[in-house]
């Protein structure tokens, strides 16, 4: 065993020195820092024109608390961590599970009724009542005049409460909807260079609780930004769910190296054939679902029309009703070649409604696929004369 311990480093290790507000909307992607009284240069893999450019954007007058995490989905490598908390400026809500996760749960709850229950795109569910309401009522099986008829995937795209509770109530056992919950993730610490508390949920045999948990509509389910970032990814990685990492390098005052990223696989959250219809999921809610609107208003921008987009949005109030948080979890791809970019946002809007979660999305995928278009068409050096 290596008993030098400024030889090399685990991920863990590097908490002991590296805090997650020195990652916070930093302006740089490098930095120094002191360990067993030594000089280490720590190299980030945050992009500071992406960082910067969010950074002056952040709404503070309507917010109390923004998190906004980029990350490149075939590395975890995470290129934005911007946050924002009003009564904390220290803290970073990127990496707090202090959110409820409100309708991103519904990505775990779709894997889980696509592999258990032999759902596919296209398969018709029934729901009685409102779209957005969650009551006892509409657990039913019950069809009359006023049932709606709707697929997997308008349900899904549209967010429809009643649809993914009759899921989570009546069709995944209590121990199918705790599996997939682990496997995309929560009730587990989650190995990264900075501390990253872990997302939670409790499902109980209740049938009603469980309605609650699959469809979002709960205080019980916290996640963090980071960890949005990563159930996107999954869509990208064969079902893989990945670890995060935002520091590539650490090396000493003489130049040795102490540490370097790998990329690391956490485990399979859902089968590979799963990701085809996740991804079919996702992209509807921008054609067609709660996203259509934000998108549909930049379909002429240069930059945004040559990307496919994607995500879950999420919305719930706070207990006291005084707080409403605002979820965008998904990703851009440029349509022609092999950029990607992941996002999660996070906006706890106050009174007023100020710069909502898919706005911010937009202007991160628009300035970050600006720069790499730009990029694509430098000349290599093949094409030079």
């Amino acid at each position: 065993a290596n008993t030098d311990p400024l030889m090399s480093f685990s991920k863990d290790d590097i908490h002991r020195f590296i805090d997650s507000r020195q990652i916070s909307n930093l302006d740089d992607n490098s930095f120094e820092v002191q360990a067993n009284g030594k000089r280490l240069l720590v190299q980030t893999s945050i992009d500071p024109s992406l960082q910067n450019y969010l950074i002056k954007k952040l709404d503070r007058k309507n917010s109390s608390q923004i998190a906004i995490v980029a990350m490149a989905p075939e590395d975890g490598r995470i290129l934005t961590m911007v946050g924002y908390d009003k009564t904390d400026p220290s803290k970073n809500p990127c990496t707090e599970s202090a959110f409820p996760a409100a309708s991103i749960f519904k990505i775990i709850t779709a894997a889980a009724a696509i592999e258990k229950c032999d759902l596919n795109l296209d398969s018709v569910l029934k729901f009685n009542g409102r779209k957005h309401t969650l009551y006892r009522s509409q657990l039913k099986e019950k069809t009359n005049r006023y049932t709606n008829k709707i697929s997997l995937k308008n349900a899904f795209a549209k967010s429809v409460n009643p649809v993914f509770g009759k899921l989570g109530a009546l069709y995944l056992e209590k121990d199918e909807l705790e599996s997939y919950a682990r496997a995309f993730g929560f009730n587990h610490p989650i190995n990264f260079e900075i501390y990253l508390s872990p997302s939670r949920t409790v499902i109980t045999n209740e049938p009603y609780q469980r309605a609650e948990i699959a469809s979002g509509f709960n205080h019980q389910t916290m996640m963090s930004p980071v960890h949005g970032a990563l159930i996107a990814a999954t869509i990208f990685n064969h079902g893989n769910l990945i670890e995060p990492t935002v520091v590539d390098r650490i090396a000493g005052a003489d130049g040795a190296e102490l540490y370097r990223s790998q990329p690391a696989t956490i485990n399979r959250a859902f089968a590979p054939d799963t990701s085809n219809a996740l991804h079919e999921l996702m992209k509807a809610t921008a054609r067609s679902g709660t996203m259509r609107r934000a998108v549909r208003r930049y379909r002429r921008d240069k930059i945004i029309s040559q990307l496919e987009i994607g995500g879950k949005t999420g919305t719930i109030n706070n207990k006291t009703d005084d707080v409403k948080y605002d979820w965008f979890v998904g990703y851009a791809q440029d349509k022609e070649n092999d950029g990607k970019l992941i996002l999660s946002v996070l906006v706890a809007h106050q009174e007023y409604i100020g710069t909502r979660a898919t706005q911010y999305a937009i202007m991160a995928f628009k300035q970050y696929f600006k720069s790499h278009f730009a990029k694509s068409d430098e000349p290599h050096e093949s094409d030079r004369g």
